[in-house]
């Protein structure tokens, strides 16, 4: 009976979502010496994804929670970037260096590191939440589960993805938007060695937009972006073999260069993943909207998911938790000696800090990634365009301003 009260009881601070936000922000907490239980509506470590590309300001992030140098000897440095655009008799070429911190991560290892060293049943799996809603003792909140079991928060984190994110929805936040463009990714393998340079190759060929980085000497990531919606593809189901096949059919009827073909087709099929939308928060929403309500809050994609145009979705989430993490233990010390209804008042109070510091930072670059999305995706007129190209200039896109980012120590 005492383990069903502890259940189903009241906890200080819950975080939904067990991703890499959920996660840092736990070890982040766990770091300053803050407890924290961290409810995952899946029954194990969501470790798949395939790769994901970490810049300075997350390495900057990771190094604050502790974990930065193993997970820095799971990946090798990327030095430059290099631009090709194919269309038609057409080609241009651009290569230039990476002038900050840039690997390509295996999502798996950066999950496993980001629990590892978390305490013993800090993580509570196969937790879907249905509804979040107020403690009527007006302290708090009331977690209500889909199997009817309710456990309340004094302090609520949602880490819980840009979609169906029930803490967002408590917040009274608008479901983020939509781009139907499906996303192939995946890892291929080299025993002996690949042939790549140390380069994040970004070709455009016909409507693909593909990407190949090297995560090691022995393993590649790709991703192919394609323009069509998954239904008019045919890029649907749970074959991802059979999407594979009809990836490479794709990128040999627009004659795409045979290095990248190769990659495709050598892929390692465990290792395949399909995302069939892009989802975002426009900026207009992450710079006005209300991101907390009482001893509410989110961080990571339920706050600002972004799409993939500027690398920063991982890394930005990184920086939520330390953020998050350092405004909740400095006022946990001042919390402990109040009263309930006063402690509430100065974590409620931690919590519009947080918000505050972190606003115009998301809000750049929602900005930045709508800006460049536009571009690349919705094929704008040239008035349109020639804003878009200033609005980058003005945000050094062309020097990743973005990614030369300190969030602060822990």
């Amino acid at each position: 009976m005492a383990e069903e009260a502890e259940a189903h009881g009241s906890h200080g601070i819950v975080i939904v979502g067990g991703g890499i936000c959920g996660l840092a922000t736990a070890l982040g907490l766990h770091r300053k010496g803050i407890a924290s239980l961290v409810l995952e509506k899946s029954k194990v470590l969501r470790a798949e994804g395939a790769g994901i590309g970490i810049q300075a300001n997350g390495w900057r992030a990771l190094e604050q929670l502790g974990v930065a140098e193993d997970l820095r000897k799971t990946a090798g440095l990327i030095t430059s970037y290099h631009d090709v655009w194919l269309q038609g008799d057409k080609s241009t070429r651009d290569r230039y260096p990476v002038r900050t911190e840039l690997r390509c991560l295996n999502r798996k290892d950066l999950i496993e590191a980001l629990a590892k060293d978390l305490p013993a049943g800090a993580i509570r799996f196969g937790c879907r939440i249905a509804a979040v809603d107020e403690d009527p003792s007006g302290h708090g909140t009331v977690l209500t589960m889909v199997d009817g079991t309710t456990l309340k928060a004094k302090v609520l984190i949602g880490c819980d993805g840009g979609t169906n994110s029930v803490v967002a929805k408590y917040l009274g936040l608008p479901p983020v938007r939509t781009i139907p463009r499906p996303v192939f990714r995946g890892f291929t393998s080299y025993p002996h060695g690949h042939p790549f340079e140390n380069e994040f190759l970004r070709l455009r060929v016909g409507d693909f937009f593909i990407g190949r980085l090297p995560v090691t000497d022995n393993l590649v990531h790709f991703f192919v972006t394609m323009a069509k919606p998954a239904t008019d593809t045919g890029l649907t189901g749970g074959d991802l073999t059979g999407v594979r096949g009809l990836v490479l059919k794709e990128l040999e009827d627009v004659q795409c260069p045979a290095e990248i073909v190769e990659v495709v087709r050598g892929s390692d099929p465990e290792s395949l993943n399909l995302v069939t939308n892009f989802w975002y928060r426009p900026p207009w929403e992450v710079a006005l909207r209300g991101f907390r309500r009482g001893t509410v809050t989110v961080a990571g994609d339920s706050m600002h998911a972004m799409g993939p145009f500027i690398g920063q979705g991982g890394s930005a989430g990184l920086e939520d938790a330390v953020v998050l993490a350092r405004s909740l233990a400095r006022a946990a010390a001042a919390a402990a000696e109040e009263e309930e209804e006063e402690a509430a008042a100065v974590i409620s109070e931690a919590i519009a800090a947080y918000v505050r510091e972190r606003r115009v930072r998301l809000t750049l670059l929602s900005l930045e990634s709508f800006v460049m999305g536009a571009l690349l995706v919705r094929s704008p007129s040239a008035a349109v365009k020639l804003a878009c190209v200033a609005v980058l200039v003005l945000l050094g896109s062309k020097s990743l301003r973005h990614a030369n980012f300190d969030c602060g120590r822990l």
